[in-house]
């Protein structure tokens, strides 16, 4: 190929064959749709989706491709979305607003054409999956400078609804207007903690003396700015997007390795994986006694289960100041080793999902 036509025509005829080869995997997608209507089988299979992934990314390291890890998922978690809504169209809840950073978790995993449900508050969330009005639910559960979101943690305690994946999404910032260039713009929007992420980038830019109005979300921010030519936003990428606000700069904000932990939520239970982790509630009942904790720790520790993460949170069906816990660990609740641990503390453990290990 000598000359840009020739590659252009190079380029239609691959994706012509790309097309046809995915409208054959449709074909069988449809077939699969089927099957799992009549068995009863969940359409979301976070497990089986993390395993084609790592199944094609090996492949392509092996042979020295062009496509890394990042690339082949962000195209094969789309192909995944059209797929799902050839078997079984889905709604899916999360918390709001519209181009919220939970809304860019849910998107980045149920793709564009699915059908979502923005929510004003986690709580509405767990209501909407329990009443059958949505069958999937996106929340935050951790962030990596804030910590826990005890809201999730609580709901979750008390509800039918289980965790069936879990995905780490890092929180970047983005600088967005419709103005040409910095000089024009007269006030910037966004919520009262976005602007204290960006500190170093208004300084840098000489922005610190122009008008900045706290907003509701970083999303009102977007909407904002868009209908104000000489305003600007300080909001996430896909409400930019979603609302038409060009991104003057990217990853904006002060620190760069500030990530959320979301978890999506629904009422099935997962097949077992090579690499699961679950999570659970305790409620010792001999809470108070010396040592309880330890105790049930060690049961984790003879059948060497290795434990991500454990959280105590009051108890607030309990008088006084008791004391529940959340413990992550990996594994999948019907593994031996597991079960054997369980069976050892029966009436204390509730189970809250068995998941493919996000990244």
């Amino acid at each position: 190929m000598n000359t840009l036509e020739e590659c252009r025509l190079a380029i239609d005829t691959i994706d012509n064959e790309i097309l046809e080869l995915l409208n054959k995997r449709m074909k069988v997608v449809e077939r699969v749709g089927e099957i799992k209507h009549n068995t009863g089988t969940a359409v979301y299979r976070p497990e089986r989706e993390k395993a084609i992934i790592e199944r094609l990314t090996k492949k392509s390291k092996e042979n020295n491709w062009v496509l890394n890890k990042g690339a082949i998922e962000a195209i094969y978690l789309e192909i995944f979305a059209v797929a799902r809504n050839l078997e079984l169209p889905e709604r899916i809840a999360f918390l709001g607003p519209e181009g919220s950073f939970t809304h860019q978790a849910a998107e980045s995993r149920f793709g564009g054409m699915s059908d979502y449900l923005s929510l004003n508050s986690i709580q509405s969330v767990f209501k909407t999956l329990e009443a059958k009005r949505a069958k999937f639910g996106v929340v935050p559960i951790e962030n990596s400078r804030d910590g826990i979101v005890g809201e999730t943690l609580d709901l979750l305690a008390k509800s039918s609804v289980k965790i069936v994946a879990e995905l780490y999404m890092p929180i970047h910032m983005s600088f967005a207007t419709k103005a040409r260039k910095l000089d024009d713009i007269t006030k910037i929007y966004s919520k009262d903690k976005g602007f204290g992420q960006c500190r170093e980038f208004l300084s840098e830019h000489g922005l610190v003396n122009i008008e900045l109005i706290p907003v509701e979300s970083t999303a009102k921010a977007a909407i904002l700015a868009a209908d104000e030519p000489k305003s600007a936003a300080i909001c996430s990428h896909i409400a930019a997007k979603l609302y038409g606000v060009p991104r003057m700069f990217d990853n904006i904000e002060d620190e760069h390795d500030s990530h959320t932990r979301f978890v999506i939520l629904s009422d099935f239970k997962n097949a077992m994986s090579e690499d699961d982790k679950t999570s659970i509630l305790v409620r010792l009942k001999d809470a108070v006694k010396a040592g309880s904790l330890v105790h049930f720790l060690q049961d984790f520790d003879e059948e060497k289960i290795n434990l991500s993460k454990i959280e105590s949170r009051p108890s607030k069906d309990e008088s006084g100041f008791g004391y529940w816990f959340f413990i992550d660990f990996y594994g999948h609740i019907d593994g031996e080793a597991i079960q054997r641990v369980l069976s050892k503390h029966k009436g204390e453990v509730t189970w809250l999902g068995s998941y493919a290990k996000g990244e």
